[in-house]
C-alpha cells in the first residue's frame, strides 16, 4: 500500500526514541518484579497523581483516539456524551462508593470481589467473560496501531500487527503493571502534544470555530438540542437512549467494573489515594474532547472523502485522523503526532494484556487449575500468560477490520460484558438480600440476553435501529434489565449469605470512616466539583 503520509529523518528519530524509551522503562522495572503482587498490582505503592494519569490513559488508547475521532466525523458533537454524561458520573461513583470496597478488601481483581460477595461460580463466569473481552479489546488497539503503520509507512496489515505485538510484549513481560502504568503517564503527555497542533492548524485552515460551524451539518454542533427525536440527529438515538443506555448502563458498567481501569486505582499507596484516582482523573477527562472531537469535525469540514452522499459509499471514518495529519501537519510535528498515536495504541493494548494476565492467573489458573502454589509460580505464569495474550490479540485484531467504526465495535463489546455485570455489582453492593446464586444466574442471563438481541433480533432483522450505536445503547439497557430482574427474582428463592460474611462487601453493613481532613481534601468535595463542571459543560454546548 502507498503511504498517505511521508515521514522524514526527524519523524523517524522521534518514533524510534519513543520505542527505545518504552522498552528501557519496561526492562528497568524488571528488578522490582519480585512477587506476583509487584507484577500484577505494582505492590500497591504508587502515588495518586501517577495512578490518576494512568487511570485516564488506560482509556486514552486506540478506542479514544482513532475511535472517537471517527465517531466525531460520523456523529459530530454528540460524541462529547461519551466523555461527560458517559464517564464523569460513573467515575465519581467509583471514587466515592466503590473504591472503598475494592481497596479495603485487598482483592487483586474484580472477579475476586465477586467471589467474596457471591460465590465461586459467579467469579468464574465473570473471569472467563472478562478474559475474552480484554483479548477482543486488545485486538482493537493492535489493529489501530497496524492501521497507523499501514497508512504512514505503507507496510502490510500483518507486518504492522506483528511489530506492534513484539514491542508491547517486551515491556509488559519484564515490567508488568508498573511498566504499563509508567508508559501510560508518558503517553498522556505525548498524546496531548501530538494532537493539539492538528486542532490549532485545522481551526486556522477552516476559519476558526465560526468557519467550522458553517461547514458542518447543524446537528453536528450541539450536544442535546437535536436529541428530542432519534431521527433528528446522525447517531439515531434520542435523549432517553443516551441517558439510560450510555449515561447509566454502559458508562457505569465500564468505569466501575472494568478491571482494566479499576486495576490502576488499586495500585495506589492507600485508600485515600485510590479514591482520589478516578476523581482527579475526571477533570482532564472532560477536556479530552478538545483533541478528539474537534479533529473529527475538522475532517468533515475540510476533507471531501468525509462528505456523506446519499446512496454513496460509507466513508472510512477510522482513517479520519491520519488523513488530517497527512494534509495539515509539517514534518517534525508530524513525527510527534504519530508518536502520540503510537503511544496511545501501545498503552491501550498493554492495559488489556496486563488486565488479562492478572485475571487469568488469579481467577482462572490459580482458582481452578493449580491452587495454593508458591508465589513465584504465579509470577512465572503471569509472564507466560502475557505472551499468550499478545498472540491471541493478533488474531482478534483481524475481527476489528470488519467494522468501519472502532467505537461502534467497542461499545458492542461493552454491551455484552460490562452492562449486565453492572447490575450484578449494583445489587450486590447495595442490597444485602442478594444471594450468591442470584448473582451467577443474573449475570449469565444478562450476557445471554445481549447475545440474543445481537444475533437473533438485530442481525435476524426482527428489530431495527437508525445506527449501530443506537443498537448498542439499547442492547446494553436490555442486558442490564434482564440481569437486574433475574438477580432479584432468584434472590427470593435461594439462600442468602449470613450478614457477618458481608461486612466490608455491602454498603449498608460496612462501617463508615470519618476523615478529619479539611473539606477541600475530601473525596466528596472533588466529586461534587467534578459533577458541577460536567453540568456546566452540557449547558454551554447544549
Amino acid at each position: 500500500m502507498t503511504p498517505v503520509i511521508t515521514l522524514n529523518f526527524v519523524d523517524y528519530l522521534i518514533l524510534a526514541a519513543y520505542v527505545v524509551i518504552t522498552i528501557v522503562v519496561g526492562y528497568s522495572l524488571k528488578k522490582y518484579m519480585k512477587t506476583s503482587e509487584d507484577f500484577f498490582l505494582s505492590g500497591r505503592s504508587l502515588p495518586s497523581w501517577i495512578t490518576s494519569l494512568a487511570f485516564l490513559s488506560a482509556n486514552l488508547g486506540a478506542l479514544e483516539v482513532i475511535g472517537m475521532v471517527a465517531n466525531s466525523a460520523k456523529y459530530g458533537m454528540l460524541t462529547v456524551h461519551f466523555y461527560w454524561i458517559g464517564a464523569i458520573p460513573a467515575m465519581i461513583f467509583l471514587g466515592l462508593f466503590m473504591m472503598p470496597f475494592y481497596y479495603s478488601t485487598k482483592v487483586r481483581s474484580v472477579p475476586e470481589y465477586l467471589k467474596l460477595r457471591y460465590n465461586e461460580a459467579t467469579r468464574g463466569l465473570n473471569a472467563i467473560s472478562f478474559a475474552i473481552m480484554t483479548l477482543l479489546m486488545s485486538g482493537i488497539s493492535m489493529y489501530a496501531m497496524a492501521l497507523l503503520f499501514e497508512l504512514t509507512l505503507g507496510w502490510s496489515l500483518t507486518s504492522s500487527i506483528l511489530l506492534s505485538a513484539i514491542v508491547v510484549l517486551i515491556y509488559v513481560f519484564f515490567g508488568g503493571l508498573s511498566s504499563s502504568i509508567y508508559n501510560e503517564v508518558i503517553q498522556f503527555f505525548l498524546i496531548w502534544l501530538g494532537l493539539l497542533p492538528i486542532v490549532y492548524i485545522g481551526l486556522h485552515a477552516v476559519g476558526g470555530i465560526a468557519g467550522l460551524m458553517q461547514r458542518v451539518p447543524p446537528s453536528f454542533f450541539h450536544a442535546w438540542q437535536h436529541m428530542g427525536s432519534a431521527s433528528d440527529n446522525p447517531m439515531g438515538v434520542d435523549w432517553l437512549g443516551v441517558v439510560i443506555g450510555l449515561g447509566f448502563v454502559l458508562s457505569f458498567g465500564y468505569w466501575t467494573t472494568d478491571f482494566l481501569v479499576v486495576q490502576r486505582a488499586m495500585a495506589s499507596e492507600d485508600l485515600a489515594a485510590a479514591q482520589r484516582t478516578p476523581l482527579v482523573a475526571s477533570f482532564p477527562k472532560m477536556l479530552v474532547p478538545i483533541i478528539v472531537v474537534i479533529p473529527g469535525l475538522l475532517a468533515v469540514a475540510l476533507l471531501p472523502q468525509f462528505k456523506v452522499v446519499p446512496g454513496g459509499p460509507t466513508p472510512d471514518y477510522n482513517s479520519a485522523l491520519i488523513l488530517m495529519f497527512a494534509h495539515y501537519l509539517p514534518n517534525g510535528v508530524l513525527g510527534l503526532a504519530i508518536t502520540g498515536l503510537l503511544a496511545s495504541f501501545m498503552s491501550g493494548m498493554a492495559g488489556n494484556v496486563t488486565a488479562f494476565n492478572t485475571v487469568w492467573t488469579y481467577d482462572i489458573y490459580g482458582s481452578y487449575i493449580k491452587k495454593d502454589m508458591p508465589d513465584a509460580h504465579y509470577l512465572k505464569m503471569g509472564k507466560y500468560t502475557t505472551v499468550v495474550g499478545v498472540i491471541v490479540s493478533i488474531g482478534t485484531a483481524y475481527i476489528v477490520s470488519s467494522f468501519p467504526n472502532l467505537m461502534d465495535y467497542m461499545q458492542l463489546l461493552f454491551s455484552f460484558f460490562n452492562a449486565p455485570l453492572f447490575a450484578t455489582f449494583l445489587l450486590g453492593m447495595f442490597w444485602k438480600k442478594t444471594t450468591p446464586w442470584a448473582g451467577f444466574w443474573g449475570l449469565l442471563a444478562g450476557i445471554l440476553a445481549a447475545a440474543f438481541h445481537y444475533f437473533v433480533l438485530y442481525h435476524g432483522g426482527k428489530v431495527h435501529y437508525p445506527s449501530e450505536m443506537a443498537a448498542n445503547f439499547y442492547q446494553a439497557w436490555w442486558a442490564w434489565c434482564v440481569d437486574f430482574v433475574v438477580t432479584v427474582v432468584v434472590s427470593f428463592f435461594t439462600r442468602k449469605k449470613e450478614e457477618n460474611l458481608l461486612v466490608g462487601l455491602v454498603y449498608g453493613l460496612t462501617p463508615k470512616t470519618h476523615s478529619e481532613e479539611r473539606f477541600f481534601k475530601k473525596p466528596a468535595f472533588w466529586g461534587v466539583l467534578s459533577l458541577a463542571v460536567m453540568v456546566a459543560l452540557n449547558i454551554i454546548f447544549w
